[in-house]
């Protein structure tokens, strides 16, 4: 089911989330010629033109050797309650993660039984699992806000573009594991029932606190980089032979375009890795900022108009 579903909505994804239809017009359209599109009862949609579509929207940008390995395990101090509130939820859901997820890895035991060391099943497990839930709050934060902003008739201030980049940066990664290896039965059980639950309760905080909400998600990406870190180290110490010399899947090569030689497991892990990192830092600056008011830093209009101002 996953991979049918995979099949069908990513060759077009570029084309459906776009949104700008001048640079169809003028990048992945031939001059003159209008694409047709062929519907056949049962079948995926499919243009005469597909090829022509050549990237995202969002296309994810670059990361340099020196960028992958200067990511580092950090952790915001909790600064008042609100804070604590969010960090307590975050080391809640992360011991009941570890309970699913069947995750060991601080256990003394680990080095001397095969019961508690984490084998490449076990981590793709829980990176199954883990982006599961990741990609929940930026698609929550960003309807909410679209909402907000409906209802109000004012602007958002770039806030929703940066959030669902986030949702989609999730989910990409999760499709990546996907491709390493399709959960069971209890696996989609779990994950069905965790994302109604977390989606109903992270929907009514957010209408509560966005603040609080983005904090939690910022120290709930302190853990991500500290489980894929984790996995990185486990992997150099030669404890996950099955990755050693895999390749990373394709769809993987081309999102993160991994130059030729840097497309292993590692290099996934890391790319992945510094993109948990990256949303770390946006949610804990997020969460500092007046959530009403304050522009987004990291939008990319909020980005030209201070090069345009210096």
């Amino acid at each position: 089911m996953a991979s049918f579903f995979l099949n069908i909505t990513c060759p077009n994804r570029a084309c459906l989330a776009a949104g700008n239809s001048a640079q169809l017009l003028g990048k992945h359209v031939i001059a003159g010629v209008s694409p047709r599109t062929v519907f056949t009862p049962g079948r995926r949609p499919q243009s005469t033109q597909s090829s022509l579509v050549t990237k995202s929207s969002w296309t994810h940008p670059v990361y340099t050797t020196s960028q992958l390995h200067s990511i580092q395990t950090a952790h915001r101090n909790a600064k008042d309650w609100s804070d604590r509130m969010a960090l307590g939820t975050v080391r809640f859901l992360r011991w009941g993660m570890d309970l699913v997820t069947g995750y060991h890895h601080s256990h003394p035991r680990d080095a001397h039984s095969p019961r508690f060391r984490m084998t490449e099943e076990k981590w793709i497990t829980r990176f199954i699992f883990l982006e599961s839930v990741a990609g929940v709050p930026g698609m929550v934060a960003a309807m909410l806000r679209h909402l907000k902003s409906l209802r109000r008739m004012r602007r958002d201030y770039g806030w929703i573009e940066t959030l669902l980049e986030e949702a989609y940066n999730e989910r990409m990664h999760l499709l990546t594991f996907l491709k390493l290896s399709q959960p069971g039965p209890a696996m989609y059980f779990m994950v069905l029932a965790a994302q109604c639950v977390f989606f109903t309760g992270f929907s009514l905080a957010y209408l509560i606190s966005p603040r609080i909400c983005h904090r939690f998600v910022g120290y709930l990406e302190e853990e991500a980089v500290i489980t894929y870190t984790k996995a990185i180290q486990e992997l150099d110490k030669g404890n996950l032979p099955l990755w050693s010399n895999m390749e990373a899947p394709a769809m993987a090569i081309k999102y993160w375009q991994m130059p030729e030689g840097q497309r292993s497991i590692r290099s996934l892990l890391l790319c992945v890795r510094a993109d948990e990192a990256n949303h770390r830092d946006v949610n804990h600056t997020l969460g500092n900022l007046n959530q009403d008011s304050d522009p987004n830093p990291f939008s990319a209009k909020f980005r030209n108009a201070l090069k345009e101002a210096s």
